[in-house]
């Protein structure tokens, strides 16, 4: 049957009381020798007033922007506007002026599209689902992908939409979960869809050679089916390595090279935890090689990549406790990565792994890198600028963005911040 568009419940952030239990979750659809650090080249960088993926337009954290205000008092940024939203884990995605996040209002999950300069709600598109868990929190957590004039929304419990950016109209719809006969996660969907060419990716985790599934963007059919492992909650991304452009993917116990255009196995790294949980996103650092991190126990790697044709293999440069991203990604600046370790920001040498300095409790935030600052969205939802620099931990500023638990990573396009967590979103004028 082909759904149609259901108008959402206002962001009331009415949500249902979380289970004590384990997960729950419902999505039923109702009508609806070092090399040089890299920096990304000149000529590959997006419009900056484009912020397309989560966690950028090359889901590094990167927002190539030197003049960003970092010398403001305690009154904070310049506040644009701020606002009520649903609740949820995702973050925003912006182009063309507007920004869109999925979020849940009442028994339904939500994608919305936002004036930037007003907060204005431009349009939603909702299905009848809910997800519920008693120590992650309710709502969806996959960031919204932007491509060529559409969006590709994934819910908690795997329900994938393809939209129409300016008026929200449904495209095509599949529940990852279900086609693939794969089994949520504790936590939900919480990887982001990633346009390749005609292809969208999404890691349902489906067993029988269906882990990692691309569909055709512009109609839903399938293409390609690939892996048998466990998904992880860390988005897939399109990297070069070894000269070979590929899809870099984690699962919940390792780490592959997957080619697009079928989805076969270019190589595998071994990366699992006591908990077998994976959350954090890789870092290119050069032409070889990718940093990675992971908390519950596990540490940090840098991981190098050798081999030509079809023939490539991988090991691990360096691998350590120096730092643990658990449910958070680092940045790279200048040859060092920048994170939160179990909450307290670290600063690691990418090249060798050593720790340089930690310093500064941020709980389980958010980390951005904009013009050599570091951008920190704190669990207690203060913004906190932070100088990227490895000689020491050096704060710049920081004030209240927004009330309450705030794990929602943030968004930078044309001079804007926008933050958000389950009960309030906020746009900051970042630039002058």
């Amino acid at each position: 049957p082909n759904p149609t568009e259901q108008q959402a419940a206002p962001p009331a952030n009415a949500s249902p009381t979380p289970s004590q239990n384990a997960a729950v979750a419902s999505a039923t659809v109702t009508n609806q020798a070092s090399p040089q650090i890299a920096e990304p080249p000149a000529s590959t960088r997006p419009r900056r007033n484009y912020w397309t993926n989560f966690r950028g337009p090359n889901r590094d954290g990167r927002y190539n922007d030197a003049t960003v205000k970092t010398n403001f008092g305690a009154e904070g940024l310049p506040l644009i506007w701020r606002q009520p939203i649903g609740g949820g884990y995702a973050s925003f995605v912006v182009a063309d002026g507007a920004a869109f996040t999925i979020e849940q209002r009442r028994a339904q999950e939500v994608v919305a599209a936002y004036h930037v300069e007003t907060g204005r709600e431009l349009w939603t598109h909702s299905w009848t689902g809910e997800f519920r868990e008693s120590m992650g929190g309710d709502g969806p957590r996959a960031t919204p992908t932007w491509d060529a004039g559409r969006i590709y929304a994934l819910g908690a419990a795997g329900e994938l939409r393809c939209l129409d950016a300016k008026t929200g109209k449904l495209i095509w719809s599949k529940n990852i979960l279900s086609d693939n006969g794969a089994t949520n996660l504790q936590w939900g969907m919480a990887a982001s869809p990633l346009i390749v060419g005609d292809n969208v990716i999404v890691q349902p985790g489906g067993g029988s050679g269906k882990s990692v599934v691309a569909y055709n963007k512009t109609t839903g059919a399938p293409l390609w089916k690939a892996m048998n492992d466990q998904a992880s909650y860390t988005s897939p991304m399109l990297v070069t390595l070894a000269g070979k452009r590929q899809l870099l993917v984690v699962t919940a116990r390792r780490i592959a090279g997957l080619s697009p255009e079928d989805g076969s196995v270019l190589w595998e790294h071994p990366w699992s935890n006591s908990a077998s949980i994976n959350i954090s996103q890789p870092i290119i650092v050069n032409a070889n090689q990718f940093f990675i991190s992971a908390g519950y126990g596990k540490g940090a790697s840098l991981v190098e990549i050798s081999g030509a044709g079809k023939t490539f293999a991988a090991r691990a440069v360096w691998e350590n406790n120096s730092i643990k991203n658990k449910f958070n990604s680092s940045v790279l600046h200048e040859g060092h990565i920048y994170g939160l370790d179990e909450g307290i920001l670290t600063c690691v040498d990418v090249t060798t792994g050593e720790r340089k300095w930690k310093g500064g409790r941020y709980g389980y935030g958010q980390v951005l890198l904009a013009g050599g600052t570091l951008i920190i969205t704190t669990e207690e939802g203060e913004i906190v600028f932070v100088k990227a620099a490895p000689a020491q931990h050096e704060e710049v500023s920081r004030f209240s963005a927004l009330q309450g638990r705030t794990w929602n990573n943030p968004a930078i396009a044309d001079g804007r911040l926008l933050v958000r967590n389950a009960t309030q979103m906020a746009c900051y004028k970042l630039t002058d």
